[in-house]
C-alpha cells in the first residue's frame, strides 16, 4: 500500500487512542491463513446483550476477549478454524443501542427448546407405556401440548 498524500493523513480521525471496550463500536479483519480476508463491525456489548447478526458482540465471546484492550491498528493473535490474526481497523464510540430484550429473546428460545424436548420425553414414555399396557395416545400426547407447555412455563 502507498502512503497516503500528507494532506489525507491529518483528515483522517484519530481513533488510535480509543480502547477496544463494552460500548465501543468496531471495524475489524479477520485475517485467514489462506491470506483472504473478511471485515466485520459491530458494537461490543455484555453477553446478556450480544446478538452478533444484529451487530452487537459480546465481551464475553472469544474474539471479544480477543480484542478488549486493543487499539485500531492492533493486530491480536486468533487462532480459529482458518482465522490466524484479527486487525483491528478503527475503534469508535457506539451511537446505538440493542433494540430488543435480547435476553428474553433467548430465554423464550431456551423455553421452546426445552417444551420441545419434554414434548418428545413424554411422547417415548407413552409409546413405551402403550407397548406394555396399551391405551396411551401418543398423537394425543403431541396435539394438546402446546396448549398445556405455557401452564410450566
Amino acid at each position: 500500500m502507498g502512503a497516503l498524500p500528507e494532506n489525507e493523513e491529518r483528515s483522517e480521525p484519530s481513533d488510535s487512542a480509543i480502547e477496544v471496550a463494552i460500548g465501543a463500536h468496531v471495524e475489524i479483519e479477520l485475517i485467514v491463513e489462506s491470506g483472504e480476508n473478511e471485515r466485520l463491525a459491530f458494537d461490543v456489548v455484555p453477553d446478556a446483550e450480544a446478538d452478533f447478526s444484529a451487530g452487537f458482540l459480546g465481551v464475553g465471546t472469544p474474539l471479544g476477549r480477543a480484542i478488549m484492550g486493543q487499539r485500531a491498528g492492533s493486530i491480536v493473535p486468533y487462532q480459529v478454524g482458518d482465522i490466524a490474526q484479527v486487525k483491528i481497523l478503527t475503534v469508535a464510540g457506539s451511537s446505538r443501542a440493542p433494540t430488543d430484550d435480547v435476553a428474553a429473546d433467548r430465554q423464550a428460545v431456551i423455553q421452546r427448546a426445552i417444551s420441545k424436548s419434554d414434548l418428545a420425553d413424554a411422547v417415548r414414555f407413552a409409546l413405551t407405556v402403550d407397548q406394555k399396557w396399551g391405551d396411551t395416545d401418543p398423537e394425543g400426547i403431541a396435539s394438546n401440548w402446546e396448549g398445556t407447555s405455557g401452564e410450566r412455563e
